[in-house]
């Protein structure tokens, strides 16, 4: 049996996962890594995290396309970007807690850079919707100063950069149904199956 010479010199997986490590602390500590990010399996799909030195800057749905999220990053936060676990362990371990129903509030720093004006606000409100409570879209947009802003409302929620996290699957339609979700409406309806159990 002959080998190939590149078999020969490329090197096992233990060896690359060794590296990558070494790479990530090496970026971490000369302050080269503005985010990092990490995937993670949940009831609702893989949900990738990336987080930047200020916090948790983005939680994305496997339907938003993980390489396009992590693109648009690194056009507006950084192009140093990096999968980087350990900088995501804490908001990891939370949201496994959360789907675990340990976990009703979330408690790691984040980062709002990707929201701005009346989407920032929106935002913002949509940290006092508590656990297993909704909010009409309606409701949010009297909330925030501008009761005649419903479909600016929902479009904010569809534009939440940090979903799950900062609850916008809680804001649902003035008749109860459950409305557009980022997450797509499985993904919605577990969510607000999970708090309601």
């Amino acid at each position: 049996m002959t080998t190939n010479l590149f078999d020969e010199l490329s090197p096992d997986t233990a060896t690359l996962d060794r590296l990558h490590r070494q790479l990530e602390r090496a970026a971490d500590d000369q302050g080269v890594l503005d985010v990092a990010y990490r995937m993670i399996d949940s009831p609702v799909g893989p949900l990738l995290l990336a987080a930047t030195t200020v916090g948790l800057v983005r939680v994305a749905f496997d339907i938003e396309g993980h390489d396009a999220v992590l693109t648009r990053l690194a056009e507006v936060v950084s192009p140093r970007v990096l999968q980087a676990p350990a900088r995501l362990d804490t908001v990891a371990r939370q949201l496994d807690e959360y789907f675990a129903k340990k976990r009703t509030a979330f408690e790691v720093p984040i980062d709002l850079r990707l929201a701005a004006g009346f989407r920032l606000s929106v935002i913002e409100h949509l940290r006092d919707i508590g656990y297993g409570q909704r909010a009409s879209y309606a409701s949010v947009a009297a909330a925030v100063g501008n009761p005649r802003a419903v479909r600016a409302v929902g479009s904010a929620c569809a534009r939440n950069p940090l979903p799950v996290v900062i609850p916008c699957h809680r804001v649902v339609r003035s008749d109860g149904t459950s409305g557009q979700y980022v997450g797509g409406p499985q993904a919605k309806s577990t969510l607000l199956s999970l708090e309601a159990a």
